[in-house]
């Protein structure tokens, strides 16, 4: 373990022939421990800082009298990500976490009653999208296949453009061609409107961005790549939750050797000439290191962590016109002696409102707290036995709201209490009669939580809006220009939001780094041990 020398600093290896290089991570993130795991891998000693009291950033849980509520993500949807990083260090993710696959994926309810639930079995959704609407079925297909050019393209191989660095210019630029072709400058919701005409079909084959805090009607039309990941790898669940991940993957790092310090919040990143010499910690010690690794929102580094420093690119003004993700109302409740009750309602169940188009509008464009709602209910419960007492279960219900920066921010403590009897009044009349009855344990977070949890600017869910041109080069990149040696990974970087696409920075940033060890040997001998398995 690290130990202090004195009041200020902190004693850590000085790189010589025979030691490894240091690599300081700022965030326990889900971005944070995969760079740690590679970095690790890589020969590197690494140090990882968070603020808070447990592993996972949004991806973390808290536990109340035997309820265990997940904060943030609640599916695996691209689970050879996980194989993948672990294959890196020499380990089988499958060994370590155990997934469920899910089926349906999800139900959506719709305000006619109707109801569309997904799974990865085509001749059910075909036959669902005839239901709807006949003359739709040859516009699905279409749309399908593609959501499949564009996962080849993106994500499908590790050097597809959501697996590279896209921190020169070049490198967008010859694509923008092929992003014409595939009309990336439509929005996903023009994307599905242009295939299906069923209102319906339409919301349920364009939502996806909305779970990474997207606007469909605004984000390019690349993400309509979730569909042919959803069909082609599944949905899963972790049983123990994200959390469950999280702390698999610090026990690797530990293994490695590395040190994890959490209720530590870093101060300040140090540099001397223009190059990253550590950090600065909250209780103004000082940590030296080769490299930093920042899991911290881009604007929370640039304009917190770098305060000091003149900007080339990413000012504080720049950030501030960014288009940001939304806002998130969430609310966690377990219930008692509920086992048998709501039997239709599964593991995920999206309540779709009376508006799409306008719904979202007021949220991203207006900044305004509709009347009206629609909801993600998420019933972990009913898969993973772990997460509630015996005959309970938990839920999570989650809202889109405005971010805190609109012109006419929202009181979230004049508005929790009353925002929180709508949610409650439409769950109620439309999915769970009767549950206020039965909450034994609760928990909410508004847009103020995601801000002083998790430093998350205007207490966005989801950080910068991943729209066209806010995508690839036009993003924050994983390499920083502002200072050498300082690293960004997290939703908020390349290639975007969603734990695949946090997952992938800490990829990227890893074909960027030189091996850690000084000695040749020795990283020959790190690297004979990383490809076994």
């Amino acid at each position: 373990m690290l130990k202090r020398s004195d009041n200020t600093e902190f004693d850590l290896p000085n790189s010589s022939e025979n030691v490894s290089k240091t690599a300081i991570i700022i965030g326990a993130g889900f971005g944070g421990l995969a760079a740690a795991m590679r970095l690790g891998a890589k020969g590197y000693k690494v140090v990882v800082f968070d603020k808070m009291n447990s592993l996972g950033g949004r991806g973390s849980s808290i536990n109340l009298k035997g309820y265990r509520f997940d904060l943030g993500p609640t599916i695996v949807t691209l689970p050879n990500m996980f194989r993948s990083l672990w294959n890196y260090c020499g380990r089988d993710f499958d060994k370590d976490v155990e997934l469920k696959s899910l089926d349906p994926f999800y139900k959506i309810k719709f305000p006619d009653n109707s109801e569309f639930s997904a799974s990865n079995d085509t001749y059910q959704m075909k036959k669902q999208v005839k239901e709807f609407s006949p003359s739709d079925l040859a516009g699905y297909e279409k749309f399908m296949r593609e959501s499949k050019i564009r996962y080849d393209i993106a994500f499908s191989e590790d050097k597809s453009i959501g697996r590279v660095s896209m921190h020169k210019l070049w490198d967008t630029l010859k694509v923008l061609p092929l992003f014409g072709l595939l009309r990336a400058d439509r929005s996903v919701y023009q994307m599905a409107a242009a295939r299906v005409k069923d209102s319906r079909l339409r919301f349920a084959l364009s939502f996806h961005p909305l779970f990474v805090g997207g606007d469909p009607f605004n984000v390019t039309s690349m993400w309509g790549l979730v569909s042919h990941i959803e069909k082609v790898f599944g949905v899963h669940c972790a049983i123990g939750g994200f959390s469950a991940i999280a702390k698999a993957m610090g026990k690797i790092i530990l293994e490695q050797g590395g040190e994890i310090y959490l209720n530590s919040e870093v101060k300040e990143i140090t540099y001397v000439d223009n190059k990253v010499t550590g950090v600065k910690l909250k209780d103004n010690r000082n940590v030296k290191a080769d490299i930093v690794i920042s899991n911290s929102d881009p604007a929370y580094t640039y304009n917190e962590l770098l305060k000091k420093k003149i900007k080339k690119r990413w000012t504080e003004k720049k950030l501030k016109n960014k288009k940001w993700s939304m806002g998130l109302f969430v609310w966690h409740f377990g219930t008692k002696n509920t086992k048998n009750m709501w039997s239709d309602v599964g593991h995920h169940t999206i309540l779709h409102g009376p508006r799409y188009a306008g719904h979202v509008k007021d949220i991203f464009i207006n900044g305004v707290l509709s009347e009206d709602m629609s909801l993600y209910v998420h019933r972990p419960s009913v898969t993973d036995p772990t997460c509630a007492p015996d005959n309970c279960d938990t839920f999570y219900v989650l809202s889109c709201v405005p971010h805190l920066g609109h012109s006419n921010s929202i009181n979230w403590e004049d508005e929790k209490e009353k925002y929180l009897k709508k949610v409650a009044k439409f769950l109620d009349s439309r999915l769970l009669p009767g549950f206020q009855k039965k909450i034994v344990e609760s928990y909410i977070m508004t847009p103020n939580e995601f801000g002083k949890n998790y430093l998350s600017p205007m207490g966005t869910g989801f950080s910068i809006e991943p729209r066209m041109f806010q995508s690839a080069w036009f993003r924050p990149h994983n390499i920083s220009e502002e200072v050498d040696g300082l690293y960004l990974v997290g939703a908020g970087t390349h290639p975007g939001p969603g734990v695949p696409g946090v997952i992938a920075s800490a990829e990227i940033i890893a074909k960027q780094i030189q091996d850690g060890k000084l000695n040749q040997n020795q990283n020959k001998k790190l690297h004979e041990k990383i490809d076994v398995g």
